[in-house]
């Protein structure tokens, strides 16, 4: 897949976090030997009590008021890391979480790191992903245009892929937002989009 996508350039995440998260679905999303589709995503921003954002910039979150196109990597319950793409401008919380990958390289690693499980269960939630990709909180604030965390744009046909909007998952503060994309009809998803 990659061989022809480009990698997608920090003004792509120069927009509105509700213009970029829709348009990451279809996305190769690529870490090392292994890579796999966007097919689910969410957005956040500072705006909203449920963003990291919402409190203002502490050490943990000074990756999210970065410039666009960082990585913001962060420990989630103590126990997963967690991939957002950083949007709009540099000083606005705003980013967009991974939640789910369709794995299309390196299977057989992403399986030695979570354990033989189906190909669907690989990165079917947002710290799934991480682990079979190898991400760790060592690469909060790299560039994902430059690396060694890439996104790049779909590749022909993923872009008409019909997309569907839901409310946010795990939340107990603005879970009513629609703020989470969906490839349609994907058996790879963390849930059923609803």
């Amino acid at each position: 897949m990659s061989a022809l996508a480009e990698v997608l350039p920090a003004a792509f995440y120069d927009r509105p976090v509700l213009e970029v998260a829709p348009d990451l679905v279809g996305c190769e999303l690529r870490h090392g030997e292994c890579a796999g589709v966007i097919v689910e995503a969410e957005a956040y921003h500072q705006s909203e009590p449920g963003s990291h954002a919402y409190i203002g910039v502490r050490p943990r979150t000074r990756t999210l008021f970065g410039r666009p196109g960082l990585a913001y990597v962060y420990r989630s319950y103590g126990i997963h890391a967690c991939i957002n793409a950083v949007t709009e401008h540099e000083g606005i919380g705003a980013a967009v979480l991974i939640r789910a990958l369709e794995p299309i390289e390196g299977l057989d690693l992403m399986r030695a790191r979570r354990g033989l499980e189906p190909v669907e269960a690989l990165c079917s939630g947002p710290g799934k992903l991480t682990q079979a990709l190898g991400i760790e909180l060592r690469q909060d604030g790299s560039d994902l245009a430059e690396g060694p965390i890439t996104i790049s744009e779909p590749m022909p046909g993923w872009g008409e892929a019909e997309i569907a909007a839901g409310m946010r998952i795990g939340l107990t503060k603005a879970a009513e937002l629609p703020w989470r994309f969906c490839l349609s009809g994907s058996r790879f998803l963390s849930r059923r989009a609803g």
